[in-house]
């Protein structure tokens, strides 16, 4: 390719420091419909005649056959896909081949076929997390009523309904697919026919293309075009807050599993046992979903260490940008798949949920609420009153509803019976009924909207 301006190749250091074929052979899709549209394009404005235009074309589509039935060949005196790709159409068609490079750079090459790509990771993403969701809302629905202890600081704070908590990650899987779906927006702009950074002399048609390719529209400077990788930091700061939550998710699956907690016992599908240990169901899946998180918020970084201090417009620093999306989309997809059926087959123990949610005087707030609306304290007073309840409960090893009325009045006199029925783990999230709540009603409400927003 050098052949003209270079009288020696490359030191083979150099030819292997210099490829990028190894990894972006992956864009050959994105690469044979870049191409497809330009030398199109090309031979409308006239700019290549018809005939050499379509013989173009239909090489494509022979290499596009031959590199799915038999995958891309790795030359590294190619360099890249781009290269690999018109090398091939010329052993297809001959000389006319050199054809397709007119009126383009493989700077605004790789910008729109990098572009075309993550669009692609993005639609598939948002294809998983949506079945993510719908698995979480059929569990959610499921255990609409079913009671657990809702925790702060990993200490019982207040009972919660299952369906409650598991719709928390429906929401928290919602804002993710939002970020992807505004990162998509964003970068549905097409660099192709930006040349290498000023644009071309050739009378091209970038709309024509753009269109071809499913863009809304052509990028509107060249330099930019073909300079920056934002929508690829893009795609990677949402895969990192979309990890960060499967993470957290993963984290409760690990806790609930164990033997101290027993909320949960996965399936075998989705743990593994011990080579030394013949008892144990260790929760991998869910560990690595985990660990996961930490390698696609690494990529992330990566990559805007690469780009943080380029000049305009192109440098070859930019090479590096495509191995950490390739390897966060790999393992978000991985992340995704596994949170989703962890969620489908969990079998859930609610009766030693039910059980953990009556320890550690949840229902305390209950009570001080119950001194505000029925007592008439003013709530930091109510607050300090309960304090002194679950003191003497605890002095005596019991359930605050097991303390008799006697010793309830001998604490503040204006409580009376009413407030026992107040103290059960039911009656406390039935009455979490405001917008949003935990009560099986308004969870069952929200449900049935997420299931209209979802279909």
């Amino acid at each position: 390719m050098w052949g003209g301006r270079f009288a020696e190749g490359p030191a083979s250091v150099m030819r292997e420091i210099n490829a990028s074929i190894p990894f972006d052979k992956r864009m050959w899709q994105q690469d044979i419909a870049g191409s497809k549209a330009h030398v199109a394009m090309l031979g409308a404005q006239g700019i290549v005649a018809a005939d050499d235009a379509q013989a173009i074309g239909a090489g494509l589509d022979r290499i596009a056959d031959d590199y799915a039935a038999n995958g891309v060949p790795v030359d590294l005196a190619l360099e890249d896909i781009h290269m690999a790709t018109e090398a091939r159409l010329a052993d297809l068609i001959g000389p006319t081949a050199g054809r397709l490079h007119t009126a383009r750079s493989r700077n605004d090459q790789v910008a729109t076929d990098f572009r075309l790509w993550v669009r692609d990771a993005v639609d598939m993403v948002g294809s998983g997390l949506k079945g993510l969701q719908a698995a979480l809302l059929a569990r959610a629905e499921e255990h609409a009523a079913s009671v657990i202890p809702g925790f702060t600081h990993l200490q019982v704070a207040q009972p919660v309904t299952l369906g409650h908590h598991l719709m928390a990650y429906f929401e928290m899987i919602a804002r993710d697919r939002s970020r992807f779906a505004d990162a998509r927006a964003r970068m549905n702009l097409c660099p192709l026919g930006s040349a290498a950074l000023a644009g071309t002399g050739y009378p091209i048609d970038r709309h024509a293309t753009a269109a071809a390719l499913g863009f809304d529209g052509p990028t509107r400077n060249s330099l930019d075009s073909v300079s920056d990788r934002d929508f690829a930091l893009d795609y990677l700061m949402a895969a990192t807050q979309c990890a960060l939550h499967l993470s957290r998710l993963a984290e409760e699956v690990i806790i609930w599993a164990s033997q101290p907690f027993g909320f949960v016992k996965l399936s075998d599908a989705w743990s593994t046992g011990s080579s030394i240990m013949p008892q144990k169901r260790n929760p991998d899946a869910a560990e690595l979903v985990r660990g996961h998180a930490g390698r696609i918020m690494g990529c992330m970084t990566a990559l805007s260490v690469t780009m943080k201090g380029l000049p305009l417009a192109y440098s070859k620093d930019m090479q590096d940008d495509k191995p950490p999306v390739f390897e966060a989309h790999d393992l978000l997809g991985l992340s995704i798949a596994a949170m989703t059926g962890m969620v489908e087959t969990l079998r859930f123990d609610t009766d030693r949920m039910r059980i953990a949610a009556m320890a550690g005087f949840s229902t305390a707030t209950d009570l001080a609420d119950w001194l505000v609306r029925d007592a008439g304290l003013p709530f930091r007073e109510a607050h300090h009153v309960t304090g002194r309840i679950v003191k003497r409960a605890e002095e005596k090893g019991i359930g605050l509803a097991d303390l008799s009325l006697d010793e309830l009045k001998a604490i503040d006199e204006r409580i009376d019976e009413r407030l026992y029925a107040l103290l059960t783990v039911d009656a406390s999230v039935a009455s979490r009924a405001s917008f949003g709540g935990t009560a099986p009603d308004q969870v069952r409400a929200r449900i049935a909207e997420a299931k209209a927003a979802l279909d």
